[in-house]
């Protein structure tokens, strides 16, 4: 059974989370603080983390990024603020997506499901590799390597960005076409998401970000993998 950890300080609305998911089918655990988050996160398995920006003890962009240190659980942020720079910073240090309070219920169902799917092994191949095997990936373990050396820090959503772009070389994808495809659900007014994705990944991945090697730009247009042939 699918476990999700609730992490929020309104005991009302947990309560309320936790009988949605449950009548869902999920399995659900609490937590009312930064701390108890951390806590328990590191201690026991969970699918999934919903979880609130502010929180006491420690607020939970701390706890996403201290999270993104050992774990790539799949992390839905959600905040009363509406401010975009907080919800980029979120995504910037690894929250898989972003909900506004308030928000309908149905809506977070829909977003839980299609991280989970995003996250869970869709392709029977084991490995792809590409620019003449200097990036490989296991899709298996979800991992990414360079020059032999494994990408640890790669977000689920990160991971999947990479793989739809290096499954197919030279093809241009929209941010529109990106936000459909990865994220699986309308996503309006959030372009900027798929860039701070690009940036995060080109940080991450190539050997010179300002100089990008496998994951390209086309001015006015959207992003590509760089065929093998050309470089």
């Amino acid at each position: 059974m699918t476990k999700i950890l609730i992490v929020d300080d309104e005991e009302i609305l947990v309560k309320g989370l936790k009988r949605s998911l449950e009548s869902e089918g999920f399995e659900t655990d609490a937590a009312y603080n930064g701390i108890q988050a951390l806590e328990k996160s590191l201690n026991t398995h969970y699918d999934l983390m919903i979880l609130d920006l502010m929180l006491p003890e420690v607020d939970g962009l701390e706890v996403c990024r201290r999270i993104r240190q050992v774990s790539q659980m799949p992390i839905i942020m959600v905040t009363a603020k509406g401010d975009d720079v907080e919800k980029i910073i979120g995504l910037e240090l690894g929250a898989d997506d972003y909900l506004a309070k308030p928000f309908n219920t149905r809506e977070l169902l829909a977003r839980i499901k299609a991280v989970l799917r995003r996250s869970s092994v869709t392709n029977s191949d084991n490995l792809l590799s590409r620019a003449n095997a200097r990036l490989k990936l296991n899709l298996s373990r979800r991992t990414v390597s360079v020059n032999h050396i494994e990408i640890t820090t790669l977000t689920a959503k990160e991971f999947d960005m990479l793989l739809l772009l290096a499954k197919h070389p030279g093809k241009v994808y929209t941010r529109e076409d990106l936000i459909r495809l990865v994220w699986g659900y309308d996503y309006t007014g959030e372009d900027r998401t798929v860039d701070v994705h690009i940036r995060r990944l080109r940080d991450k991945i190539e050997p010179d970000p300002s100089h990008p090697e496998f994951i390209q730009t086309k001015w006015g247009i959207g992003y590509f993998f760089q065929p093998e042939n050309v470089r």
